[in-house]
């Protein structure tokens, strides 16, 4: 029998349920709106070029104010071009970054949009909190890739020299691709106290556990700061790790409490 207490996926005041081919034109719709705000967007980003770059390239000064805070040193990097299309390839992925990032907010809201219909009450309330919460740490992770992770692993690398005689020669490909994976990567990362949470309310996670094998995590945990970072050395590998550590610390508090 029909689950009375289920909402209908079907349209308001239609008393149908919809089929398999009314779902998939449903999710097509959502998807094709997603992908005209993301257009729009990322269009948008492309013509705010020295806008879009004044925030990209900003770390690479010693004018940023993360720097200005540490009381670090003058320096500025100086970026160099070395392929023909490359600088117009940069602008297009970097506008098309910004474009998901600042329509990301209507595409939880259109994925939202799309399941509620099949879900208890409850379960809606409680995926209104997943989503936002996700969506939160997300930003924070990128912000904090931006103006901690990202800045200090550029000031170490881009000013490191083993002699005077060497200078650095850094691409703008180089700095582009490093700003945005280890943004991606520290946002999906940024998630652990999100997914902790959701397993301890499913009654999966307990804190013991995970205070327990806490050893073991900080292993994982340098296991994936040397896969996130582009390079090899202990600083960079530290500084990553750092921020991953107290999200896991954060996910303990966060599941004891739940």
């Amino acid at each position: 029998m029909k689950d009375a207490h289920r909402p209908s996926s079907a349209p308001e005041g239609s008393g149908e349920a919809l089929t398999f081919w009314d779902h998939l034109d449903a999710l097509r719709s959502s998807l094709l709106r997603m992908a005209i705000a993301v257009v729009v967007l990322a269009v948008g980003a492309f013509f705010l070029k020295d806008e879009l770059f004044a925030v990209v390239l900003a770390p690479r000064s010693s004018d940023f104010v993360t720097y200005r805070l540490l009381g670090a040193e003058r320096f500025c990097l100086h970026l160099m071009n070395t392929g023909l299309t490359e600088q117009f390839m940069i602008h297009m992925r970097t506008a098309l970054y910004a474009g998901v990032l600042v329509a990301s907010p209507y595409i939880l809201y259109e994925v939202f949009r799309f399941v509620s219909p099949g879900l208890y009450c409850n379960e809606r309330r409680y995926a209104v909190r997943i989503v936002g919460a996700a969506y939160l740490m997300f930003i924070v992770g990128t912000l904090v890739n931006y103006f901690l992770v990202f800045p200090l692993t550029v000031h170490f690398l881009g000013t490191y020299q083993v002699s005077p005689d060497v200078s650095n020669m850094l691409t703008i490909q180089s700095y582009a691709d490093t700003l945005i994976s280890m943004s991606l990567v520290l946002g999906i990362v940024f998630e652990l106290p999100v997914v902790s949470w959701l397993l301890a309310l499913m009654g999966i996670l307990k804190w013991k556990q995970m205070a327990r094998f806490r050893k073991h995590a900080i292993i994982v945990i340098l296991i994936i700061a040397a896969i996130i970072t582009p390079t090899t050395d202990a600083f960079t590998l530290f500084v990553v790790a750092l921020p991953i550590w107290l999200l896991y610390e954060l996910s303990i508090l966060i599941v004891r409490i739940t």
